[in-house]
């Protein structure tokens, strides 16, 4: 495609922190250096120093510039207003692609993409999900209203970019099959983010690194660090890195269990940074859709231990040892354990580096977006 003429792409998505931030950083980066033009769109209510600096180093791939205002994580009356912003600030960059990412950036993208589309402007409209709308249940209320409104935004769709094959299953199975375009593109990690990251001599024996919130199972890996210290015999370290708004709430649940003084908390940091803080990371998370945290950590050849919820499995295998069952202190107690002790366990049971960095390299998923965008921009 290095003919091809380059494209104006602007992300659009809400909270600049976790999976998405880190998906739309590869990207923004990789596409500019293909020689596209490449803008965000994003809230300004989250995201903190960490996230700042994060910005700060994107900042020269991203030649349509940042921008941000508020946007709420719950649908309210204030969205008309972000709504209005958003049109204005987007019709202005002029982009080729629209591309939104989780239930609030697709909305966004996709009912601008298509007032644009009114006024006769040629752009296309993309989405991936993220997991976003997919973690609602079916038989709620809210969860009904929200898959009948992504049934309606498919319309305004040109196609829908699903990360992970499970993510496709979910949509399909509480949405129904997408009446537009979709593929699977999964995400990816650059070639930077391959190789050892060394322990520091007073790192700790497990780390959880992500949000602070019970969707993604602090509390889980809190009580699992408990029972791993019975199975092993002696007191063990522990590390809870992120941030989030069940912060206290965490602390509070640490020192009520007596666990104040060997699970310690630090604030979200540079993955690298993080990883040199311990060899085994645990992803007790409740819901996901293809986390980073997993990619990145085995990229960086360490251990770990997941629940086995969205496209986990994909990643270390549907049958592996280290995947347990969402929200089971025991369970991961168990394999946390058996990873410290059995010095053999994590070479039998993680992914050999050349098979997962086959299939989870950044550069390929770049290459095969802009594929999809170019074929869905030829469409309209």
């Amino acid at each position: 495609m290095a003919d091809a003429p380059s494209l104006r792409i602007v992300h659009c998505f809400r909270s600049p922190i976790c999976g998405i931030f880190r998906h739309v950083r590869d990207l923004a980066e990789l596409h500019s250096a293909a020689g596209h033009q490449v803008g965000i769109l994003c809230d300004s209510s989250t995201g903190g120093a960490h996230e700042d600096r994060l910005f700060d180093q994107i900042m020269p791939f991203l030649s349509l510039g940042v921008t941000r205002f508020p946007i709420g994580r719950s649908v309210g009356l204030k969205d008309a207003a972000a709504l209005a912003e958003a049109y204005k600030l987007i019709k202005e960059l002029q982009p080729d692609i629209l591309h939104g990412h989780g239930a609030k950036g697709g909305v966004i993208a996709r009912l601008i993409g298509s007032l644009l589309r009114v006024r006769r402007y040629r752009v296309a409209r993309l989405y991936s999900p993220h997991g976003g709308s997919l973690h609602f249940s079916r038989g709620s209320v809210s969860g009904q209203a929200v898959f009948a409104a992504e049934r309606i935004l498919e319309r305004m769709t040109e196609s829908i970019s699903f990360v992970c094959d499970y993510e496709r299953a979910t949509y399909e199975a509480k949405i129904g099959k997408p009446s537009c375009a979709a593929t699977r593109v999964y995400n990816g990690i650059s070639e930077r983010d391959f190789g050892r990251v060394p322990v520091e001599a007073e790192g700790a024996d497990f780390a959880y690194i992500g949000m602070l919130r019970d969707l993604k199972g602090p509390d889980v890996f809190i009580n699992a660090f408990a029972e791993a210290e019975r199975l092993v015999g002696r007191p063990l370290t522990g590390l809870v890195i992120g941030d989030g708004p069940d912060l206290d709430r965490y602390r509070r649940m640490a020192e009520q269990k007596g666990l104040g003084r060997r699970i310690r908390f630090r604030p979200a940091m540079p993955i690298a940074q993080a990883f040199a803080l311990s060899d085994i990371v645990v992803v007790p998370s409740r819901a996901e859709a293809m986390p980073y945290i997993v990619l990145e950590a085995l990229a960086a050849e360490k251990t770990v231990i997941a629940s086995r919820v969205g496209g986990i499995p994909e990643i270390l295998g549907a049958d592996s040892e280290a995947l347990i069952e969402p929200g089971r202190a025991d369970l991961f107690a168990a394999v946390m354990a058996k990873a410290l002790t059995d010095k053999g366990w994590a070479k039998r049971t993680m992914p050999s580096p050349e098979t997962f960095r086959s299939r989870f390299s950044a550069k390929v998923m770049a290459e095969e977006l802009e594929a999809v965008y170019r074929a869905q921009l030829a469409r309209i």
